[in-house]
């Protein structure tokens, strides 16, 4: 009896975080949060100890919920592994279109939809949202109000197809809702209308980069317009 009390002793004293490691899914896609970004998220910038801490001083949980605090970080799981050492599993959000304001900070919209800060570390080229509009857009994620749930399906339409994600540059959105594209490549200026039979509208610009385009000249027409339903105009 004496020989266990000793070893579960000595196990006790020898209950401390060994060391970190950290998985970050995404991070060689993003470069937004690295390694010593979530050490510091875990420490607060160092101010507390956690190698050669005792498990029973930390708590784990608290540890994990201050790492999901980075709006960078969509996912984040801490747990203790057998060897001792803290494990720490990110997931890391993708910013895949970038909001410009005049009168107030730009921001980032994720895949999933949430408004995160610009990041000082990487400037990442993706499409850009400007307009009127842009400072009611960064106040909630897209997913929370009706007006960014529609926005949200016009964006992930563009990523999602290659085509237009090549083409398409800038989305303009003025206090209507109402969007005006700029290309890439092509000289017309593009107006979209709201956030409403994106599928349709897109078929009908198709149509026009495909078969009009071609035969009339390429700088022949310096607009689209899109509407109107079944209808390009073009002048």
């Amino acid at each position: 009896m004496c020989i266990t009390i000793a070893f579960s002793e000595r196990e006790r004293k020898d209950d401390t975080c060994h060391d970190i490691i950290i998985y970050i899914d995404n991070q060689y896609e993003n470069f937004f949060i690295d390694e010593q970004d979530v050490l510091d998220l875990m420490t607060e910038n160092g101010l507390h100890v956690i190698r050669g801490t005792s498990f029973e001083e930390l708590d784990l949980k608290t540890i994990e919920e201050r790492v999901k605090k980075e709006r960078f970080i969509k996912n984040a799981e801490i747990f203790k592994d057998i060897k001792g050492n803290i494990v720490v599993n990110a997931e890391l959000r993708r910013p895949f279109a970038r909001i410009i304001q005049q009168r107030g900070p730009g921001a980032f919209i994720a895949l999933d939809g949430a408004i995160l800060p610009i990041s000082t570390k990487f400037a990442t080229r993706t499409m850009l949202i400007s307009g009127e509009y842009t400072s009611e857009l960064v106040k909630n994620d897209l997913n929370e109000t009706e007006e960014g749930r529609k926005l949200f399906e016009l964006l992930k339409f563009i990523h999602q197809e290659q085509f237009w994600k090549a083409q398409v540059a800038e989305l303009d959105i003025n206090n209507k809702m109402e969007i005006t594209i700029y290309p890439q490549v092509t000289k017309q200026v593009v107006e979209f209308g709201q956030a409403e039979n994106i599928e349709d509208k897109f078929r009908r610009l198709k149509v026009f980069y495909k078969q009009i385009l071609p035969r009339k000249g390429w700088n022949v027409y310096s607009r689209v317009n899109l509407k109107y339903k079944d209808q390009v105009i073009a002048e």
